[in-house]
């Protein structure tokens, strides 16, 4: 329900920008970290090394982000009690974030064997991707209490519209993260395992780092711990009412990143190289957009807990159009840059040609992904996360899974068309939960609140 009223004005454009540049430059971090990786490990003389770490690293983003549930419940709810100014309920979600994290981090490690060996047999890479890809998950394992307390803590911090200190935290981890991986790898001449080691290493930086800042930034929110509620399993239940349609939306989506990646690896060791190197260039576009995304989080969380409809469509238009230009820049910096790009990140001659033969699906996806994006940091800032559950439901059953069985012909180009179309379907499904919620005007409404 816009109006002129709602155009956003110069301190609307001030405020999504102070949150979205921090957010844009550290989540753009996070797939140059795994540019340097690619990089690194694609200069070795065997390129089972690289299929090795695009198929150990697809395993831990399932088993880390289908928990990522740990930022996203926690930057909507904590930017809402930023707004209604409850210092004691933000103490509270950090605290029942972190808790959880860390149980779940240890709950993976505890079964790390099971869990790593029944991916790797589902994957089922090569011979020789299999040995040195089981070498990498024995050790990124030990790293999963500290990745899991670190999404606590960053949805904890956006959620506090502090993206600097998610800026800092990011940016210095992963820089710590690349120089390892050089020291690992041509210094003490390791392969995939020393790309994981590195990784390790600096996700217990990142924790470390992180609490010490969450611990300077509590002296400056008013209010005081209620321990109790840390201790109540009854106290989880609405943080655990939101984040289990979270749970259930991330782990569809990277389920369909690993069946993507174990289709690339039954094509073969290029094909499945290839796909590596180009889905870095994906997370380099997700993580660079989902700057507004989450900038969008963060204002309209607050804008909902300050009950202020008019800042709410202010900020939805703002981070819309902003959301728009960088998509177009995006799409033109692979047009114009793409290949080169590629030759940068290997010098193995059949990945470069198969990279480049698939690189246009990477052209078009700033444009079509942008709004699945947008709108999934809308549903996050407003806790509609049953909304965001069913839409991906919609777009991995009944899109990209019938795309993808009628377009296998093609091979990898049927394959690239799935992707893209699950990608177009949760931007259309979204926008149509969005505008049945606008026209009901149910985004203030305190009923069925994670609907």
């Amino acid at each position: 329900m816009t109006s002129k009223t709602h155009w956003p004005d110069r301190a609307t454009h001030s405020r999504v920008w102070a949150l979205a540049w921090p957010m844009m430059l550290s989540n753009i971090t996070v797939p140059l970290l795994g540019l340097i990786d690619t990089a690194v490990i694609g200069h070795l003389p065997e390129p089972h090394h690289l299929g090795a770490v695009a198929v150990g690293s697809m395993i831990f983003s399932i088993l880390y982000w289908a928990f990522g549930f740990l930022r996203m419940g926690t930057t909507g709810m904590v930017s809402q009690a930023s707004g209604r100014d409850d210092g004691e309920r933000i103490r509270t979600l950090l605290g029942q974030s972190l808790i959880l994290g860390a149980g779940i981090g240890l709950l993976i490690l505890l079964l790390r064997t099971p869990l790593t060996g029944l991916a790797l047999q589902w994957m089922d890479p090569e011979p020789a991707v299999l040995a040195s890809a089981a070498e990498y998950t024995a050790i990124r394992a030990f790293g999963a209490p500290a990745v899991l307390c670190n999404f606590a803590l960053l949805g904890w911090f956006v959620g506090n519209q502090n993206t600097r200190i998610a800026l800092i935290l990011l940016t210095s981890t992963n820089l710590l993260n690349m120089l390892l991986d050089l020291l690992f790898v041509f210094g003490f001449g390791m392969a995939a395992d020393g790309v994981a080691l590195a990784t390790v290493c600096a996700e217990y930086f990142s924790l470390a780092l992180g609490l010490w800042f969450c611990r300077r930034m509590l002296g400056r929110i008013p209010g005081h711990w209620a321990w109790q509620q840390l201790r109540r399993f009854s106290d989880y239940r609405e943080l655990i009412s939101v984040n289990r349609y979270l749970f259930v939306r991330t782990l569809l989506l990277l389920m369909t990143f690993a069946f993507f990646t174990s289709q690339g690896a039954q094509q073969g060791t290029s094909i499945l190289s290839a796909n590596a190197v180009l889905l870095n260039f994906l997370l380099l576009i997700s993580n660079a957009l989902d700057g507004f995304a989450h900038a969008t989080e963060a204002l309209t969380g607050k804008a909902l807990g300050q009950k202020r409809r008019d800042g709410f469509y202010r900020i939805l238009i703002c981070a819309t159009q902003w959301s728009l230009v960088s998509a177009v820049l995006l799409t033109l910096v692979f047009w114009l840059g793409g290949q080169p790009i590629i030759h940068l990140l290997t010098d193995i001659p059949e990945v470069r040609a198969e990279a480049v033969r698939y690189l246009p699906w990477i052209i078009l996806l700033p444009l079509v992904g942008t709004w699945s994006f947008l709108l999934d940091g809308i549903f996050i800032g407003t806790t509609r996360v049953k909304a965001m559950q069913n839409t991906m439901l919609v777009s991995v059953l009944l899109v990209f899974a019938p795309v993808w069985w009628l377009a296998q012909p093609l091979g990898n180009h049927g394959l690239w068309l799935a992707f893209l179309s699950l990608f177009a379907a949760r931007g259309i499904t979204g926008a149509w939960v969005f505008w049945c919620l606008d026209r009901r005007d149910a985004w203030f409404s305190t009923e069925d609140k994670v609907a």
